[in-house]
């Protein structure tokens, strides 16, 4: 690397050239803040992103096969192989297995209803953390208790299995290794799918899903990933942090989420710039695409809401709302995970972003 760097600045001197420009390294997260990366691509495009300033990659998704957690091909495994080979760069990075996902965990209610299911799926982890040389599993089931995919089977008794489940989890990893849930960032999770006080002392961490706040069953807009509460939303991610810290989770275990991706809402009228609007949802899409597909020539005017401290935009002509996080509400979301002592931010997802000068970039910048 050194005679590439010095080969360049021959070359530049020769050619010319009267200046010299450097790119600053992202600085490591600051002490006792998680930043954290969902990633679900192949075994090199995370190699395009700046990952050095990252404390946990989040490999998504493993499933259940039977009642095993599996990797579901090998290029997988492969992924998560060139992941670990991050750590001879940045041996402080964890590296993590994700199991499920929305439309992931089907047999979920089914599987941990049981002792032996449980059991066997406890097991299954171990193995395959040992056999991948991970740091732990992230349980993403979608969701205990209450409805997530269209049916996927949920019953009351699921909130008291998935503590069973952790607790197994806890038993049998010890303290090597790390244990982390991904948890609906509204009411009816929060209040319904989890006993708190039960779970949180056995996992490392809660990963907020503060976004989807609105989503693709939503007939009404809104911030899909806001920091704060609205007179016309309350679900936001401060609402989420003020519940959890309402019934005594530690602030220091409590991850908050950002997106890397938009909301586009069809069929809304032009009050309000389409927010808070009837419409029906149409597709989701990265940030790396925004430049285009949310421009001033595509017609869309982007809003900022100095309440939610959120973007939005809106299209008139075609009577469409955007709704996603940008660099400024990364930014902030960043800042108040300092002012509020919480344990870090996480982002769905890697792949979303663009190389450099992104929002990855932005959330490295406000985390100094």
């Amino acid at each position: 690397m050194k005679k590439l760097l010095y080969l360049g600045l021959l070359l530049t001197v020769a050619s010319g050239a009267v200046a010299l420009t450097t790119r600053r390294a992202p600085a490591a997260a600051p002490p006792g803040m998680d930043i954290i990366a969902y990633y679900a691509g192949d075994p090199t495009t995370f190699k395009q992103y700046q990952t050095q300033g990252l404390t946990h990659i989040i490999y998504s998704f493993l499933h259940l096969k039977g009642n095993a957690f599996t990797f579901d091909k090998p290029q997988s495994e492969a992924t998560v192989a060139a992941l670990v080979a991050l750590k001879a760069q940045n041996p402080k990075l964890k590296v993590m297995l994700s199991l499920g996902g929305w439309g992931g965990c089907e047999t979920c209610s089914q599987v941990f209803s049981t002792a032996q299911g449980r059991a066997e799926f406890v097991a299954s982890v171990k193995q395959v953390l040992v056999a991948s040389h991970t740091d732990g599993i992230d349980l993403d089931w979608e969701y205990p208790a209450i409805p997530g995919p269209p049916g996927h089977r949920y019953t009351p008794e699921d909130r008291h299995n998935f503590t069973l489940l952790i607790q197994g989890l806890r038993a049998t990893l010890g303290p090597k290794y790390e244990i982390s849930f991904a948890a609906g960032g509204y009411r009816e999770y929060l209040q319904n799918s989890v006993e708190w006080k039960a779970v949180m002392p056995l996992v490392n961490r809660v990963n907020l899903m503060s976004y989807d706040l609105v989503n693709g069953y939503s007939t009404v807009t809104g911030h899909h990933t806001p920091l704060y509460s609205t007179p016309r939303q309350r679900a936001s991610v401060d609402d989420g942090v003020h519940y959890l810290d309402s019934i005594g989770v530690a602030p220091s275990k409590i991850v908050i989420g950002a997106a890397f991706y938009a909301r586009i809402f069809g069929g809304v009228g032009p009050a309000n710039q389409g927010l808070y609007q009837p419409g029906k949802f149409k597709k989701a899409f990265d940030y790396k695409y925004f430049a285009d597909s949310l421009s001033t020539a595509r017609g869309f005017v982007t809003y900022w809401d100095d309440v939610a401290k959120a973007p939005y935009a809106y299209n008139a002509r075609r009577q469409e709302l955007a709704t996603f996080d940008n660099e400024k509400s990364i930014a902030l979301k960043t800042r108040y995970v300092r002012a509020k002592k919480l344990g870090g931010i996480m982002f769905w997802e890697l792949t979303g972003d663009v190389p450099r000068h992104g929002l990855l970039d932005a959330l490295y910048m406000a985390a100094r």
